[in-house]
């Protein structure tokens, strides 16, 4: 933006009489007398008006570097060995009855050493599968309790050959792959525990209902196996899902949602 020269501001002069040395000189006489020079207009001086500055662009601020997001941590694959030692440790844990009608029926569990399950925290996901509102306790099917000692029945968790080991003496052939129930209660094959069925259709912590509420379901007289009871339908409870579906759709509860019995033909 310019800067007008406002009042006061001092004007220079430029010019004025000629100097000749250090003395004047007289004029010769008849001689016309010499012109003055013309003495040049006085020119005010200015100022520079500043013109406008440059515009600096402000140099662009570097984007800040995206942070690395955070990588998802792999869940740790299950490790399930072959075989064990073929001892068990009893989990410290009692629990309140389960159920308000029924025989009380009550149960220990236990874990065979040196596999990767603690004996309580597995003894109390056994008591709230127990305990679930479509389970056999919630519908007058029993009540159950659990014990540290004195079980009418006894819930084992055992590596692949251990359990056939234990189903084999009641003349059970369980292939390294299946659960059984035996004189002194129910063996669970920590296979399956851990990574479910390939025919169940939900995680393994699902198919867990199924395995106890299956073996349970023998404990209290359910002896016989059922089948599909129709195509699309839920499969029993007391079905042998991990041999198949035949239609239906897996199921890990005695009774639906409305509480009603879910069943199907006998086959065993």
């Amino acid at each position: 933006m310019g800067v007008s020269l406002g009042a006061g501001v001092a004007l220079a002069h430029f010019g004025g009489e000629r100097d000749g040395g250090d003395t004047a000189s007289a004029p010769v006489a008849g001689a016309p007398a010499a012109p003055e020079p013309a003495t040049a207009a006085p020119t005010p001086s200015r100022k520079a008006t500043p013109g406008p500055k440059p515009t600096v662009k402000p140099k662009p601020k570097p984007k800040p570097k995206p942070k690395p997001r955070p990588t998802a941590t792999k869940k740790k694959a299950a490790t399930v060995p072959q075989s064990g030692p073929g001892t068990f440790t009893t989990a410290s844990a009692s629990g309140r009855v389960t159920g308000t009608s029924g025989p009380l029926r009550r149960y220990r569990v236990q874990i065979e050493d040196g596999v990767e399950l603690s004996a309580r925290g597995t003894a109390e996901e056994i008591e709230a599968i127990l305990a679930h509102p479509r389970g056999w306790a919630a519908h007058g099917r029993g009540r159950f309790q659990l014990v540290r000692s004195d079980a009418d029945f006894v819930i084992r968790i055992a590596t692949p050959d251990t359990a056939d080991e234990l189903c084999a003496r009641q003349g059970l052939d369980t292939h390294g792959e299946l659960n059984c129930e035996t004189t002194d209660g129910v063996v669970v094959n920590l296979k399956r525990w851990m990574l479910g069925s390939p025919t169940f259709a939900g995680p393994p912590e699902e198919y867990r209902h199924l395995i106890i509420n299956h073996e349970v379901g023998h404990e209290i007289g359910i002896r016989q196996h059922m089948d599909c009871g129709g195509p699309g339908k839920l499969a029993p409870a007391m079905m042998q899902q991990i041999k198949g579906l035949n239609g239906c759709r897996s199921n890990a509860f005695p009774y639906d949602e409305d509480g009603v019995y879910i069943t199907g033909p006998i086959v065993s």
